[in-house]
């Protein structure tokens, strides 16, 4: 899996966003068309992100997906009808609640692909989770199609339809059952699981501890609306140096017992065995993943 640690979101009808987002460090950009952008806008914003699907890609350019709008809804064929074309790598579906929904996009995209010279079930789906009903359906909906390639916690219309009160409490403590329950589902499909975005601009410290605790709860990246966060949200999701180290010793040390006949070892006080090994080499085979991006 390609796990992508940073998801930009981008307003789709600002030039200059757009622009900047395309040259920054961000693993994947979300080109908006939906609640980013003003109703009056819209067309604008497909305008200027079907020019950027366009543009040749920088040797390091982010991954390029964009959130249309409400699937069933009109805007949505609209959006569909504008960027559906080469140099699109995905869709963000907001506010999923049924894996028929999914389904329903991903008809449209295998019959439309082949027409405008793009490879079908090329564009991948990251599909946002923003409901009640939507987390209960998420271990569906996350398997309903392999272009679903990862579940994004919607963070402020889940708390929303909970009646939780304006503002977040520190880390998000009210909505650890929801974004715990979203990592089961995305991990159930072998799917990415994403967090939702730190709101604060103004604290970096509130940033790294609501991201540290993403990662503990099993989420492999982040959705972010701001270049500022885009280094610290990074630097968390990747290995540090610390944890390279320690599995690669743990990969030694099981393949050394496994050549004397041993199914499990004592490894700094810590009994080690396949499961645990098995996380050391997905430690080991990210850091790689992250070196050949470059």
């Amino acid at each position: 899996m390609d796990l992508k640690r940073s998801w930009m979101f981008v307003p789709g009808h600002r030039q200059k966003m757009i622009d900047k987002a395309l040259g920054l460090g961000t693993d994947a950009v979300m080109l908006d068309i939906e609640d980013g952008v003003a109703p009056g806008e819209k067309d604008t914003a497909r305008k200027l992100i079907a020019e950027a699907l366009g543009r040749e890609r920088l040797r390091r350019s982010p991954a390029r997906f964009v959130r249309i709008n409400a699937i069933g809804h009109e805007r949505m064929a609209a959006d569909l009808e504008a960027v559906l074309r080469p140099g699109l790598d995905g869709l963000v579906l907001p506010k999923v609640e049924t894996p028929e929904e999914v389904l329903k996009v991903d008809a449209i995209l295998k019959e439309r692909e082949p027409a405008v010279k793009v490879e079908r079930g090329s564009v991948k789906f990251l599909v946002a989770i923003e409901s009640p009903r939507g987390l209960l359906n998420a271990p569906a909906i996350a398997a309903s199609t392999a272009r679903v390639i990862g579940l994004m916690f919607g963070a402020e219309d889940y708390g929303r339809e909970l009646g939780l009160p304006t503002s977040r409490e520190g880390e998000a403590r009210d909505l650890i059952y929801a974004r715990s329950a979203m990592v089961v589902a995305a991990a159930s499909a072998h799917v990415q699981a994403v967090d939702g975005v730190w709101v604060d601009l103004q604290d970096s410290e509130g940033l790294l501890g609501f991201a540290r605790q993403s990662r503990r709860l099993g989420f492999s990246g982040m959705s972010l609306i701001h270049p500022s966060q885009i280094d610290p949200i990074n630097g968390v999701f990747s290995p540090t140096p610390g944890e390279l180290d320690y599995a690669q010793r743990v990969v030694q040390a099981y393949e050394e017992a496994l050549a004397r006949g041993d199914g499990s070892i004592s490894f700094g006080g810590q009994l080690i065995d396949r499961p645990i090994v098995e996380r050391a080499r997905r430690t080991l085979e990210m850091a790689e993943m992250l070196e050949r991006r470059g």
